[in-house]
């Protein structure tokens, strides 16, 4: 049986909101799940993300498959970095301390990139009012 990490639909029509779930790969879209990891809300911008990247991290390293889509989430939230590193500490390239080290150092210089385009796209929002 394989378990894939995908989303699964919610919200009204033309109003999607999706939750992130582990689900067997046979069952429906809006079926059965496992276990819910976060949620997905395109609509705002930029998109809401909320992920709980421990039990990510924990389904991906016993083999769960992500979508295309979850995995791009997860790469923008630092799951597939954390996986990465905590695969050089079992190889015995660095220890824990140094990857999380690594992995905190990543986070607050993606955390000011995000800051950044919500600026960027408040500004602009403001220049299209303005010129109306």
């Amino acid at each position: 049986m394989s378990v894939k990490i995908r989303l699964q639909r919610h919200g009204a029509k033309k109003r999607p909101f999706y939750f992130i779930v582990v689900a067997n790969s046979t069952s429906r879209r809006d079926g059965k799940f496992i276990e819910k990891l976060g949620t997905y809300n395109p609509l705002t911008v930029p998109a809401t993300i909320q992920v709980n990247r421990e039990r990510a991290l924990h389904w991906l390293h016993r083999g769960a498959e992500a979508t295309h889509t979850v995995n791009r989430i997860l790469s923008f939230k630092g799951v597939l970095y954390l996986k990465h590193l905590m695969r050089g500490v079992k190889l015995g390239l660095f220890d824990e301390e140094t990857a999380m080290q690594k992995f905190e150092a990543w986070n607050a210089s993606h955390e000011q990139l995000v800051v950044k385009r919500e600026e960027a796209h408040k500004n602009t929002k403001l220049q299209l009012v303005f010129s109306l």
